[in-house]
C-alpha cells in the first residue's frame, strides 16, 4: 500500500514538473524570437550589415531584406513558422549565409558535447584529488580537524579563458606538445578540456569535500568501523551518500559548458555551439540562434532527468520510504592555519587596494606600454601605459560590490525556486545550459549596456546552481526519519522551515556561493568585454583580465595582478567564513 500511495503522489508531481519544463522552454524560445525587436534596431539593417560591409544601405535594400525574411509579419509569426518546420527536420536557413541551419547546429553540437565529455573526465579527476584526503581519513575514523578548502578555492578561482591562453601558449606554442588551435582529432580536445575541467573539478571537489565528514558521521559508518569492515567499503558508501547532494551541480557546472564555453572556444578556434549561438545572436540571425537555444534546452532537460535518476539510485529506497538518516556534521576544530591564511589574504588585499587608491587609474602614458613591474609601477602597466596597481585598487570596491550583490540575489532566487522544485525544475534545467552572453544580449536589448544590465543578466542564469542544490538537499531532508517525527508532533510549515529546512540547506548553499564568487566576477567581465556590461575605461578586475589576456605571452604581469587578486578574494571568502558544512541536527523531540 505504501508503494501504491507513493506512486500516486509521484504522478501529479511528474505532471507539474513536465508542465514546468514545457512552459520554461516556450518562454525562452519566445524571448529569443523577440531579440531583434526588443533591441529597438531594425533586424533587416543588422542582417544586411552582417552579410556585407555596407554601413549605409538604401531603403530599397532594407525593404528587400524585410520581404525576403518575412520580418514585416512580426516575431510570433516567424516563431510559429520555424516551429512548424521542425517536425519535417527543417530548422530554416541562416539569414546571413543562406545555408541550412540544422547541419550547422548539429556539427557544432557534436563538437561541444565531445568537449563537454572531455571536460567531465577532467572535472571528475580533479574532484577526486581534492576530496581524496578527506575520503581516506574519514574511512579510517581519523578526521581530526576541519579543512579550509583553500586548494579548491585557488583552482576554482582560475579564469577559464586565462587558463586556456596559458595552456595554448605553453603546451601548444612553446613546447609543441598538443595543438593550440583548431579541432582536428582527439589531441585537439586535451588543452581545452583541461582549461574547462580544472576549475569545474575544483568546485565540485570542494563541495564534495565539505559533505563527506557528515556522511562518515552516520551511525552505519561508526558501526562498520567497530566491526572491522574494510575502509574501502566504508569510503565507497560514504561517497555514494555525499555524492547525491553534489551531483545536481554537474548540470550548471559541466553540462552548461556546451553553450557557455564561448571564450575557450574562441581561444582554441573550436567550432562549438556556444560560439555559433553568440555569432548568431550578435548578427540577430534568428534561425540558427533559435535552433541552438532549443538544442540547449533539450540537453538541459535530458541531463537533468538523467542526473535526477542517478541521484535517486544512489540514495536507494530510503529516499522513497522517508527513511534517510540525517546528516550530522562532526564538530571538528578549525586549524589555526585557516585563521592565518584568512588574515594574510585580507592584509594582502587591503595593502594592494590601499596602495592603488593613491594612484591615478586613468592616466595614459603610451611611452610606458606593457612595462614590467618596477618601483614606479609595482604591478607593471597595461597596453595603454596605465598603472595596473592603480586600476586594481580603484576597481576593488566596484568588483566585489557588484559580485556580492549578484551572488546574494542569485542565492535568494535559488533558495526560493529550489523550495518549489516540482514546478521550477524545468526552468532550472532550461536555464542551466543557457549561455550568460545570450542572457546579456536579451537584457541589454531592454536596459541598454550597463553594469546593472550585466548584473541582471548574470542573475538570470546564476541562480540555477543554488536552486538545483536546494531542491536536492530539501528532498533528502524531507525523506529523513526525524521529519516524520516532527510532523507527527504537529510541527507546522514555519517551524519546519526554520528548524529543519533552512538549517539543512543554507550551510551547503553558502559554501557553494563562496566558491562561485570569482566565477561571477569573470562572467560580469565577459559581458563587459563584449560591450554588454561595464564600459571602459572603468577599472574592474575581470575587465582587466579580459583586456590584457591577448598580451599574456608578451607581458604576463598584465594579467598576473588581477588573477592573484581574484585568488586572494576566493581564498579569503572560503577560509575566513564560518563552518559551512552540513548542519548538525539537533532533535527537539
Amino acid at each position: 500500500m505504501g508503494a501504491i500511495t507513493a506512486g500516486a503522489k509521484a504522478r501529479p508531481a511528474q505532471w507539474r514538473a513536465g508542465l514546468g519544463r514545457l512552459v520554461a522552454g516556450a518562454a525562452l524560445l519566445t524571448a529569443v524570437a523577440l531579440l531583434p525587436w526588443l533591441s529597438g534596431t531594425d533586424p533587416a539593417l543588422t542582417v544586411l550589415r552582417a552579410r556585407s560591409a555596407d554601413q549605409d544601405p538604401t531603403p530599397a535594400q532594407l525593404a528587400a531584406v524585410r520581404e525576403q525574411l518575412g520580418l514585416d509579419q512580426g516575431p510570433l509569426t516567424h516563431l510559429a513558422h520555424w516551429l512548424g518546420g521542425l517536425p519535417r527536420g527543417d530548422a530554416g536557413t541562416s539569414w546571413v549565409s543562406g545555408e541550412p541551419v540544422l547541419p550547422q547546429v548539429s556539427a557544432a553540437f557534436a563538437v561541444s558535447v565531445t568537449l563537454m565529455l572531455g571536460a567531465l573526465v577532467v572535472t571528475l579527476a580533479v574532484a577526486a584529488l581534492v576530496s581524496a584526503r578527506t575520503l581516506y581519513l574519514g574511512s579510517r575514523r581519523r578526521l581530526r580537524q576541519a579543512r579550509a578548502g583553500t586548494g579548491a578555492a585557488v583552482l576554482a578561482a582560475l579564469p577559464k579563458f586565462l587558463l586556456a591562453s596559458l595552456l595554448a601558449t605553453v603546451c601548444g606554442v612553446w613546447l609543441g606538445w598538443l595543438p593550440s588551435s583548431g579541432w582536428e582529432g582527439p589531441s585537439s580536445m586535451v588543452l581545452p578540456s583541461l582549461a574547462l575541467g580544472v576549475p569545474s573539478g575544483a568546485m565540485i571537489g570542494g563541495l564534495l569535500d565539505q559533505s563527506l565528514p557528515a556522511a562518515f558521521q552516520e551511525p552505519w559508518a561508526r558501526t562498520w568501523h567497530a566491526f572491522g569492515f574494510p575502509p574501502g567499503l566504508t569510503a565507497r558508501n560514504a561517497l555514494r551518500r555525499a555524492l547525491a547532494g553534489v551531483l545536481p551541480q554537474l548540470l550548471p557546472t559541466v553540462v552548461g559548458l556546451v553553450g557557455g564555453a564561448v571564450a575557450v572556444e574562441k581561444i582554441f578556434n573550436i567550432p562549438g555551439l556556444g560560439r555559433l549561438a553568440l555569432d548568431a545572436a550578435l548578427a540577430q540571425d534568428l534561425p540558427p540562434l533559435q535552433t541552438a537555444t532549443m538544442v540547449l534546452i533539450l540537453l538541459g532537460v535530458t541531463a537533468g532527468l538523467l542526473l535526477q535518476a542517478l541521484r535517486r539510485a544512489l540514495l536507494g529506497p530510503a529516499l522513497r520510504d522517508g527513511a534517510l538518516p540525517a546528516l550530522h556534521a562532526p564538530d571538528l576544530p578549525r586549524r589555526r592555519s585557516m585563521s592565518w591564511i584568512a588574515a594574510f589574504c585580507g592584509i594582502a588585499l587591503l595593502t594592494v587596494v590601499g596602495a592603488g587608491l593613491l594612484r591615478d587609474p586613468l592616466h595614459v602614458d603610451t611611452a610606458a606600454r606593457l612595462l614590467p613591474p618596477s618601483p614606479a609601477h609595482p604591478l607593471g602597466t597595461d597596453a595603454l601605459g596605465r598603472d595596473l596597481l592603480a586600476r586594481l585598487g580603484h576597481g576593488a570596491l566596484r568588483t566585489t560590490g557588484v559580485a556580492l550583490a549578484v551572488t546574494t540575489v542569485s542565492v535568494l532566487l535559488g533558495l526560493l525556486l529550489g523550495t518549489a522544485a516540482q514546478v521550477s525544475s524545468g526552468l532550472t534545467e532550461a536555464m542551466s545550459t543557457l549561455p550568460a552572453v545570450l542572457a546579456g544580449l536579451l537584457t541589454t536589448a531592454v536596459t541598454g549596456p550597463s553594469v546593472w544590465g550585466a548584473a541582471l543578466a548574470v542573475c538570470m542564469v546564476g541562480w540555477t546552481p543554488y536552486a538545483a542544490q536546494t531542491a536536492a538537499l530539501l528532498e533528502q531532508e524531507r525523506a529523513s526519519g526525524h521529519m516524520l517525527a516532527a510532523l507527527s508532533f504537529g510541527a507546522g510549515p514555519r517551524y519546519l522551515l526554520r528548524h529543519h529546512h533552512l538549517p539543512a540547506v543554507l550551510p551547503a548553499v553558502l559554501r557553494n556561493a563562496l566558491l562561485r564568487l570569482p566565477t561571477t566576477v569573470l562572467v560580469l567581465a565577459s559581458l563587459g568585454f563584449l560591450g554588454l556590461g561595464e564600459q571602459p575605461p572603468t577599472a574592474e578586475w575581470g575587465r582587466l583580465l579580459s583586456e590584457n589576456q591577448p598580451y599574456l605571452e608578451l607581458a604576463p604581469w598584465a594579467v598576473l595582478g588581477p588573477a592573484c587578486a581574484l585568488v586572494l578574494l576566493s581564498v579569503l571568502a572560503v577560509s575566513g567564513a564560518p563552518g559551512t558544512g552540513q548542519r548538525r541536527h539537533r532533535s527537539s523531540w
